[in-house]
């Protein structure tokens, strides 16, 4: 039988008021796929999530139209770290984000790899490993992805080669995958913006990581140019990456099934339904059938 593809696109959504309102944000501007915070992103702790409200969460999302839901790690975890003290508080409160994405039924938590500080990538690198390996082992039911970074100050993972060296190292392979940030490959010197480019580059993740580890995509311009290794986020077509490479991505049949999220400046909802409308503009005669989408 043959497999029907459906269009994975929205947002970051908030979970401020209760946690359910992601859904019904993201309903109210067409996503079909969303990305929380499953606590606050600026503090290590968090109450646990009562029984009423995972239950009213898990109520709303079998009930909308959101096809994905997927959730991103506080932006102050960082379990490569070389100090002792920040190690710890960054594994205790993944500890706490994969038991909540597990209790709410998210198949995926995306982390920041992490930062040297003033050490090394190789050492940060395996103090990620043993962590993430601890984690991985005190868990169930959630999968880590590992986001590609843009290379800014000490932090690790810009190359598909430090994702790699992670993954490979691993003993829980099966629950390690890989976001890609389109800004961050981008800012760390990957280019995608030509079709030739293009293939090269996903030739090289498949060579280097596997293309069956990339389970996410955050859909983001760049403010700053290529190689910059600077992680600064625009809106959809105002960047240094241009249409052509998000018109690539939008069509190509190989990441039809996978989410993809938009985290670009905005004020309001408003702002990302305006973005997710340019990209469903880009899509072609031939995947808007593919994909059951009515543009023109």
């Amino acid at each position: 039988m043959k497999k029907e593809h459906q269009l994975l696109l929205g947002a970051h959504m908030s979970i401020a008021g209760e946690i359910r309102l992601a859904i019904e944000r993201g309903e109210s501007i067409g996503c079909t796929a969303i990305q929380i915070f499953t606590k606050s992103n600026r503090q290590w702790h968090a109450k646990p999530i009562s029984k009423e409200n995972i239950t009213a969460f898990k109520q709303a999302y079998k009930n909308s139209s959101l096809q994905s839901v997927i959730a991103h790690a506080a932006y102050i975890v960082n379990i490569g770290s070389p100090n002792k003290d920040l190690e710890k508080k960054s594994f205790d409160s993944l500890k706490i984000e994969l038991n909540r994405c597990a209790d709410l039924n998210i198949p995926y938590l995306i982390v920041h790899p992490g930062s040297h500080g003033n050490t090394d990538e190789n050492s940060c690198l395996n103090r990620i490993n043993v962590n993430i390996n601890k984690l991985l082992t005190e868990t169930a039911d959630c999968t880590i992805l590992l986001e590609i970074m843009a290379g800014q100050g000490s932090i690790v993972g810009y190359t598909f080669e430090h994702l790699a060296h992670i993954i490979n190292n691993s003993d829980h392979k099966k629950r390690i995958g890989v976001c890609f940030d389109t800004c961050h490959a981008f800012a760390a010197g990957y280019d995608f913006r030509t079709e030739k480019t293009y293939n090269l580059m996903w030739e090289q993740f498949d060579k280097i990581i596997g293309i069956n580890k990339l389970k996410a995509i955050h859909i983001n311009d760049s403010q700053k140019d290529i190689g910059s290794r600077v992680d600064r986020h625009a809106e959809i077509g105002k960047g240094k990456i241009g249409l052509k490479a998000f018109e690539l991505l939008l069509n190509d049949p190989n990441f039809f099934d996978i989410p993809k999220v938009l985290e670009t400046p905005k004020d309001d909802l408003a702002d990302y339904k305006k973005n997710m409308e340019i990209l469903i503009n880009l899509l072609s005669k031939k995947t808007e059938k593919l994909l059951h989408v009515k543009v023109r």
